[in-house]
């Protein structure tokens, strides 16, 4: 059986976001998504790192599904 990440929510998480490197959680286990806190230890996932390179509104994915990996395409939708 394939491992699934959580369904966190079925609609991304919009938010703006300073130029740097982030933990995007690729498990749904995060206490504080959409990034990673460690939840996904022993569960087979591991956060992507993203690289911002500049300030900017993001549509992080919130169901964890999405074909562009930390970025919503609207993959919620058919959930």
């Amino acid at each position: 059986m394939e491992n699934l990440p959580k369904i966190v929510q079925k609609s991304p998480f919009v938010m703006d976001e300073k130029a740097g490197k982030k933990a995007f959680c690729s498990c749904g286990l995060s206490a504080n998504n959409p990034y990673c806190d460690g939840s996904h230890k022993g569960s087979g996932f591991s956060p992507e790192i993203v690289e911002i390179t500049e300030d900017k509104k993001v549509a992080w994915c919130g169901c964890k599904h999405s074909k562009k990996g930390a970025f919503c395409d609207g993959t919620h939708k058919s959930l």
